[in-house]
């Protein structure tokens, strides 16, 4: 009899979101100072965003899960009875962990489907809290991939970054751009294209003008949708609080708060926000 088995990487955020404990997560590095940390488990994003507050000079860095220990989490889950894996990850374009999950996938006796969410952060929760709600009502794994799918093809997430020195640091902006726009005090309207990609509308004068855009942009575009909205935030959750507030005037009801990861954050840094939306279809 076919079970299937739902694992999700840690760039979803779901540690930070109730869901089904039988949902496993794999989860990326963060390195502060040559001293390595497992996502959430060593380190939750509170704690990174204040000690980046007090130090912006800290040395960080990232690593995906490796190979292997994602090979150790499908053993598990086969010796756990699962005889089919559905596994899903952050866009492929944003990290190496899809290409790491696929090889893994090669080293084990069982069928493992790896998903490339085109995403990160609640898109990619929503697939697995999704997929496992699905696989225990006994769909099968081409009707869940028919329905992740659906949630990936209908989604859009807009991001603001309150500093450019992150994306310069961490090879997302060349050195020259970020210098130029540090002067001019440009912030970069970012969106999550359809391929998953992390790509720049428009440039804006100012934080404050950039959010303003952002939150203009994503009230037009959900207008007369159907929608499931969602919040971004890393050290700014009073300011996304307010955000909330101001958007349910508009209509939207039920948006989620979720915290940036800190391995994402850290190609980001402090004071980013990002809204999306799933469409309900």
């Amino acid at each position: 009899m076919e079970r299937i088995g739902v694992a999700v990487c840690g760039n979803s955020g779901i540690d930070y979101l109730v869901h089904d404990k039988e949902i496993r997560k794999f989860r990326s590095l963060l390195n502060i100072e040559k001293k390595e940390y497992e996502d959430f488990i060593e380190i939750n994003s509170d704690d990174f965003y204040s000690r980046l507050e007090k130090n912006p000079d800290l040395d960080i860095s990232t690593s995906q899960t490796s190979t292997g220990k994602i090979l150790e989490m499908y053993e598990e889950m086969k010796n756990a009875g699962y005889t089919k894996l559905i596994v899903i990850t952050i866009s492929k374009l944003l990290s190496g962990t899809y290409q790491n999950a696929v090889l893994a996938a090669k080293m084990i006796d069982i069928e493992v489907i790896v998903y490339d969410s085109l995403s990160l952060t609640y898109v990619e929760a929503l697939m697995a809290m999704t997929a496992k709600k699905m696989a225990d009502e006994k769909k099968s794994a081409e009707e869940i991939i028919a329905q992740l799918d659906k949630i990936r093809d209908n989604n859009h997430v807009y991001i603001t970054v309150n500093t450019l020195k992150y994306l310069v640091k961490n090879g997302r902006l060349s050195g020259v751009a970020g210098a130029i726009g540090s002067l001019l005090k440009l912030r970069p309207l970012l969106h999550l294209s359809k391929e998953g990609k992390v790509e720049t509308l428009d440039k804006i004068r100012t934080t404050s003008k950039a959010r303003e855009e952002l939150k203009q942009r994503f009230l037009t575009e959900v207008k007369d949708k159907n929608v499931i909205p969602f919040i971004v935030y890393t050290n700014n959750m009073a300011e996304m609080l307010d955000l909330k507030d101001e958007l349910e005037t508009h209509g939207l009801n039920d948006i989620l708060l979720i915290p940036l990861t800190p391995v994402v954050g850290c190609h980001a840094g402090p004071g980013t926000m990002g809204v999306g939306y799933i469409e309900k279809v």
